[in-house]
């Protein structure tokens, strides 16, 4: 059996003392170490294959080594690579990550960073903040380092890492827009989450911009962003507007529900109207028809918030910026022309 590599054998093979090894290793105090030592010290560490050990790090540097990461909805398939690519980060630079599922409701969420928080998280990513959310600010009064991942808050003033709704609604729209459709409806998420109200601010904006019908009337509000709901508001959204030939569903289910509102109607996807989704989540390509939708890089955004949250960790001073990613759209068959009149 192969021995651990201990900080001791890094220290012999960089020809220093252990506690110079254990102060280039680490984050906190490797900048008083001589650029030289610095290198030195950690090609040998990468040689050996050398890791810290959790515990120990923890017990020198006071941290649990854990970031808590709460998702809305274990049910939706986007935040899947979120979660894998803040893990491929974080557990890379020796922190464990503990998840949590709020199962779409908010007063659960609060609970579930409230055990967070007891558990001593160094940390936590919130994929479940609503515009104006309670929750955070009971985590900055405990001083706890927070990102938020996919959703942010009105004012701003915590580091948020998300899509560019405004331009990913827009590639939707503009591509119904150059198939024909004039007379387009938008079934929106929630108005109190920031995704749902800031892609139907977008729906409305980019249809007035491209001179189409652009009207609130043409915008149905779902109470959350799963099947049932989107079919719900597409049944009342056709029911009300039938002549509607397109609808720009404002996530990736609801999207699925307005499949099944138009079935239920006696029409057919694409052929009656068409449908675009947003995240362009896994098995969207295998619907029948294949969902157009808009792609947003999940896996980076996961990626960037642990990134993000690392940058909190190794400083009190400024805090990060928040960043938009850039979305593009995944053109499949959903999506045609409108019926002739």
């Amino acid at each position: 059996m192969t021995s651990r590599i201990t900080l001791k054998d890094v220290a012999k093979e960089a020809g220093v003392h252990v506690s110079t090894a254990s102060r280039a290793l680490n984050p906190l105090t490797s900048s008083v170490v001589n650029p030289e030592t610095l290198e030195r010290v950690a090609a040998a560490a990468r040689m050996l294959g050398y890791r810290p050990h959790p515990l120990a790090r923890g017990l020198r540097t006071n941290q649990s080594m854990s970031v808590g990461m709460v998702i809305p909805d274990v049910e939706n398939p986007l935040f899947g690579p979120i979660i894998a690519g803040a893990e491929s980060v974080l557990v890379d630079d020796g922190y464990s990550v503990l998840i949590g599922n709020a199962d779409g409701d908010p007063e659960s969420a609060d609970g579930v960073v409230a055990s967070m928080l007891e558990r001593h998280v160094d940390g936590l990513i919130l994929a479940t903040a609503t515009r104006s959310d309670s929750a955070i600010d009971t985590v900055r009064e405990r001083g706890v380092p927070i990102v938020l991942v996919n959703r942010s808050i009105d004012d701003g003033s915590v580091p948020a890492i998300v899509g560019d709704d405004h331009a990913g609604i827009g590639l939707a729209v503009e591509h119904l827009a150059s198939l024909g459709h004039r007379r387009v409806g938008h079934v929106a998420g929630p108005s109190r989450v920031s995704t749902g109200l800031g892609r139907k601010r977008a729906f409305l904006s980019w249809t007035q911009e491209l001179g189409l019908e652009s009207d609130h009337d043409l915008v149905e509000e779902a109470d959350w962003f799963q099947v049932e709901p989107g079919h719900r508001a597409a049944r009342e959204l056709l029911s009300r507007h039938p002549e509607i030939t397109a609808i720009v569903a404002a996530n990736d289910l609801l999207g699925l529900g307005c499949y099944r509102a138009i079935r239920s109607l006696d029409m057919e996807v694409a052929v009656d109207v068409s449908v675009t989704g947003y995240n362009d989540t896994p098995l969207m390509d295998l619907m029948q028809p294949a969902l157009t939708a808009v792609r947003v890089p999940y896996r980076q955004m996961g990626t960037q918030a642990a990134n993000t949250m690392l940058a909190s960790l190794a400083s009190d001073a400024e805090t990060p910026a928040s960043i938009k990613l850039t979305p593009s759209l995944s053109v499949r068959a959903s999506t045609a022309p409108p019926p002739s009149s």
